[in-house]
C-alpha cells in the first residue's frame, strides 16, 4: 500500500511541475501521502476500543485533503491519490464504506464543463471501481491462504494425535497380549514346578510327570512369544472358540485345577477380534482362579443364547473376595478389549462362596 501512495504521489508531482502552484500543490500531495502511509498504518495496526471511529476519522481526513490535492492539479495522478483512499476504506472498514467512497470520488469533478466532467467522473468511478474490485479480490486471497495454513497447521496437529493414539493403542494391545497368553502360561509353570518341588523327595515319578508338564507349558509359552510377535507382522488365527476354550480347559485341568466347559446356545461362527477376546477372558479367569481363588474346580461358560451377544463365563468354588481392592492389570486390559468391541465386563464374587467373571460381546 505504501509502494502505491508512492508510486500516485510521483505521477501527481511531475504533473504538478507543469502547473501554476507546482509548490502548493506538491506541499498537498505531501500531506496527502505522509498521511496514507504513516496515518493508515497507525489506524491498521490500532487494536483499541475505538478503531472504527479511528478508522473513520482518518477516511474523512483523507477524503478532505484528497480533495484539495485535486484542486490544486485535478489530472491523473490526483485521481490516483483518492484511488488509494478507496482502497484503504475498503480494508479499514468494509465494503459498504468503500461503495459509498467510490461514488463520492467523481464529485471531485463538480464545476467542470459538462462533457468533460462526466468524462473525467466517469474515469474516476471506474478507476474507484477497479481499485475496491481488486483490493477485495487480494484481500480475499490473502484471507483463504491464511485459513488453508490454519487447517494445514490443524491437520498435522490432528495427525499427530492420531499417531500418537495408535501408537498408545498398538502398546496396550501388545500389553495384553503378553499379560494375558505369556502370563498366563508362565502361572501354569509356576504351579507346576511348586508342585513338583512339594513331591521331588517322596514320589519321584510323579515329580518327573509334573516337571514334564512345566517343560510342556514353558514350550507353550516359548510359542505364545513367537505368536505375539508374528502378530505384529500379521494378524493370528485362533481355532474355533468352542475348540480353543476345550484346549485351555484341558490345559488347566492338567495344571491341577479340576475345569469343565459347557456350552450353550447354538454355535456360531464369531470373527477373529471377539473370538480373542472371549478366548483371553476364559484365559485370564482361569489363571486368576489358579493365582488367587484356592479353588478346587472351575467352569468355563461359552453361552450363545442370546441373539445379539455371546458371553463367556468363568465360575469358581474359591475363596471368593470383597470386590474392594483395585483391579489388576489383566481385568483392565478385559475390560479394554470388551469395550472396544462394544461389549462388557462383569465381576462378581462373595467371600467363602466363590467368584463369577463374565465379559460379553456382540455377536
Amino acid at each position: 500500500m505504501a509502494a502505491l501512495t508512492v508510486a500516485a504521489f510521483l505521477t501527481f508531482g511531475f504533473e504538478a511541475t507543469a502547473g501554476d502552484h507546482t509548490l502548493l500543490a506538491i506541499g498537498v500531495g505531501l500531506v496527502y501521502t505522509a498521511g496514507a502511509i504513516l496515518g493508515f498504518r497507525w489506524v491498521d495496526d490500532y487494536r483499541g476500543p475505538h478503531r472504527r471511529a479511528w478508522s473513520i476519522g482518518y477516511v474523512l481526513w483523507q477524503l478532505l485533503i484528497g480533495y484539495a490535492t485535486f484542486g490544486t492539479e485535478p489530472h491523473t495522478g490526483a485521481t490516483l491519490l483518492l484511488c488509494v483512499l478507496v482502497a484503504q476504506t475498503l480494508l479499514l472498514l468494509g465494503v459498504v464504506p468503500a461503495v459509498v467512497m467510490v461514488a463520492v470520488q467523481p464529485l471531485m469533478h463538480v464545476g467542470m464543463e459538462m462533457g468533460d466532467g462526466l468524462r473525467a467522473a466517469a474515469g474516476s468511478l471506474l478507476a474507484g471501481a477497479f481499485t475496491a474490485v481488486s483490493v477485495g479480490l487480494y484481500e480475499r486471497e490473502q484471507r483463504a491462504r491464511a485459513e488453508l495454513a490454519e487447517a494445514h497447521r490443524q491437520l498435522r496437529g490432528y495427525a499427530e494425535q492420531a499417531e500418537e493414539l495408535a501408537t498408545t493403542r498398538e502398546r496396550n494391545r501388545v500389553a495384553r497380549d503378553i499379560h494375558d497368553g505369556l502370563g498366563h502360561h508362565l502361572t501354569v509353570v509356576q504351579m507346576q514346578v511348586q508342585a513338583a518341588r512339594a513331591v521331588l523327595s517322596d514320589d519321584p515319578a510323579r515329580a518327573d510327570t509334573v516337571l514334564a508338564k512345566a517343560q510342556q507349558q514353558a514350550g507353550e509359552a516359548l510359542a505364545e512369544v513367537r505368536r505375539s510377535v508374528a502378530a505384529l507382522r500379521e494378524p493370528r488365527a485362533l481355532p474355533p472358540l468352542p475348540e480353543a476354550l476345550a484346549a485351555l480347559a484341558a490345559e488347566s485341568s492338567a495344571a491341577g485345577l479340576a475345569t469343565e466347559l459347557e456350552l450353550a446356545g447354538t454355535t456360531r461362527e464369531l470373527d477373529a477380534d471377539r473370538s480373542e477376546a472371549l478366548y483371553r477372558a476364559a484365559q485370564e479367569g482361569l489363571t486368576n482362579v489358579r493365582k488367587h481363588a484356592a479353588a478346587g474346580s472351575a467352569t468355563v461358560l461359552l453361552d450363545f443364547t442370546a441373539a445379539d451377544a455371546v458371553t463367556v463365563e468363568v465360575r469358581d468354588d474359591g475363596q471368593g473376595t470383597d470386590d474392594s481392592g483395585t483391579p489388576g492389570f489383566g481385568l483392565v486390559g478385559l475390560r479394554e478389549r470388551a469395550e472396544a468391541l462394544g461389549g462388557s465386563l462383569e465381576r462378581h464374587s462373595v467371600p467363602g462362596a466363590g467368584t463369577t467373571l463374565r465379559v460379553a460381546v456382540p455377536g
